[in-house]
């Protein structure tokens, strides 16, 4: 083999390596920014204020509040929906974060009927707001988020602005 064929040989190879390199940091940042659209409240920040913890969430690009948060202080995502009786939790993540499983009851959803386990969350936290005992349901039938509804929700005061949703306890 001669002197230009292996640089003609080289050079090429250079030239793949640089375009894998290329297209995986282009997927690795445009991963980031769509993960940042689905959940901008990746590390809600919280602020106190006369007397009360607050935590502002943004709406996502679908019109949802979606942040990152924790049970038992395993780091999860809650989409914050008004409309479920319960704090809902997939089966995977339930057995993820060791929640014990309790009876099983029917649960009516969007959906249809379903049966659920109920389960006890000794700690639920957004930002500085911390939850103690929250009831909850394990629903096998669920994929990766947990739907953070009134079981939690009641517990705290929340208002929406514009695109902020404000989370308030006392």
């Amino acid at each position: 083999m001669n002197e230009p064929d292996l640089n003609q040989k080289t050079g090429r190879a250079m030239s793949y390596v640089a375009w894998i390199l290329a297209v995986g940091l282009l997927t690795y940042f445009f991963q980031g920014y769509l993960n940042r659209k689905e959940n901008p409240n990746q590390n809600p920040d919280s602020e106190f204020y006369q007397g009360a913890i607050e935590v502002k969430l943004k709406r996502n690009a679908s019109g949802h509040y979606v942040t990152n948060g924790y049970i038992n202080q395993k780091q999860v995502k809650f989409l914050l929906d008004t409309g479920a009786t319960s704090v809902s939790i997939p089966e995977t993540i339930a057995q993820e974060i060791g929640l014990p499983y309790g009876p099983k009851h029917i649960a009516s959803t969007a959906n249809g009927n379903i049966e659920v386990y109920q389960t006890r969350i000794d700690l639920l936290e957004i930002g500085d707001i911390k939850l103690r005992n929250v009831s909850a349901s394990i629903n096998p039938y669920m994929e990766n988020t947990i739907l953070l509804g009134m079981s939690a929700l009641k517990r705290i005061e929340f208002s929406q602005r514009g695109n902020t949703l404000t989370l308030r306890k006392y």
